[in-house]
């Protein structure tokens, strides 16, 4: 098979074009007296390339980014290095909260000091999972959810419509998907509660829960090609041509559109879930003025937040920054509303149980 080229460069050459002003003039001379650094984990794109190097140059102030591809993984080093970490601003999804909070590894956001804080869309800013224990814990920066990715020229709308397709014989050694997040989605469609949420009291209906996905994951392991960890991989593996169809966000998918791949996602019939990213600060964290002028300073226009799309793909949290997209950018960055009305998000509040159970019934599918 022809193998395209993924070029990385392009996905976030238009991020130029969205250079806005980060701040005002004076903001950014108070800044650039500190200098020193700031440390990040984030996914790949989260920091558009563009912004960092216009940071760095009008403060002073070094962007150090360190990428991660899993919450758990994340979660677990920064346990790890706690009670002195190396990390100032870490990218934590909304529904993974409470893990964090209760483990004592977020500092609470001082709004205060964000003068930028009202750019943010106050559907995500004030929404209900973004105040725990009467504060706040993250700077929503962009929304995403788990599609099914599919290349146009092989496979019809109409089969990717459910998730289905995905374990089908007819794509046999053609398919990906990351298993965390498949167990999710394995249960709803199971029509079970995939945040587990009502079974918080049953916890041993729960567990039958998972492993019934986890079985059925099991069962399903001939057919897959590769469980990925990665949106740049599995945009690898369709540039390739490995795969055919697979699980992914919407931001690496819409990433390949706008790039001209024959790629098209959906929400399947038997539902998905969503999900937003929000920068949090590090309890402890080494550099806490540098990460608040770095937090302003991305938050400081609808025209980065635009960029920070183009770059990742995902859905921007702030006010009016689809102005800054093109028709194509808008386009892959929306669903039908049929399509959305399957949609539902991640919940926290059965997180300690649902972990508990899927986490190691993850290594148990690997290990199968």
């Amino acid at each position: 098979m022809t193998k395209l080229i993924l070029n990385r460069r392009h996905f976030m050459g238009t991020a130029a074009a969205a250079g806005a002003a980060l701040a005002s003039p004076a903001y950014l001379r108070r800044a650039h007296a500190s200098g020193g650094e700031v440390n990040i984990w984030t996914y790949n794109d989260f920091v558009p390339e563009a912004f960092k190097d216009q940071f760095e140059a009008e403060t002073g102030i070094k962007v150090n980014v360190r990428l991660v591809d899993d919450q758990g993984k994340q979660f677990n080093l920064l346990a790890a290095e706690q009670p002195n970490p190396t990390v100032d601003i870490m990218t934590v999804a909304g529904h993974r909260f409470l893990q964090f909070i209760d483990s004592e590894l977020l500092a609470p956001l001082d709004t205060s000091r964000l003068s930028n804080w009202g750019n943010i869309n106050p559907t995500f800013s004030e929404s209900d999972w973004a105040t725990i224990n009467g504060e706040k814990w993250g700077a929503p920066i962009l929304s995403g959810m788990e599609v099914l990715s599919y290349n146009t020229e092989l496979v019809s709308e109409e089969e990717a419509m459910s998730w289905d397709t995905l374990f089908s014989e007819k794509y046999a050694g053609q398919t990906a998907y990351i298993i965390q997040d498949m167990m999710s989605i394995v249960m709803l469609k199971m029509g079970y509660d995939g945040n587990m949420v009502e079974y918080m009291d049953d916890p041993e209906k729960a567990a039958a829960i998972v492993e019934e996905a986890k079985q059925f994951l099991i069962d399903k392991k001939p057919l897959v090609r590769k469980y990925y960890d990665s949106g740049a991989e599995v945009q690898q593996m369709f540039v390739n041509q490995d795969i055919a169809l697979g699980h992914s966000w919407n931001g690496p998918a819409a990433a390949l559109i706008n790039d001209g791949f024959p790629l098209g996602m959906t929400i399947p019939n038997e539902g998905s879930y969503g999900f937003v990213y929000t920068y949090n600060i590090a309890n402890n964290a080494p550099n806490v003025d540098n990460a608040y002028t770095f937090l302003n300073a991305i938050l400081a226009s609808p025209e980065i937040g635009a960029s920070m799309t183009k770059a990742s793909g995902f859905i921007s949290t702030y006010k009016d920054a689809s102005n800054f997209l093109t028709d194509l950018e808008k386009k892959s960055t929306s669903f039908p509303e049929e399509q959305l009305a399957n949609l539902q998000f991640f919940r926290a509040e059965a997180n300690e149980l649902k972990y508990s159970l899927v986490d190691p019934a993850v290594e148990a599918v690997k290990a199968a």
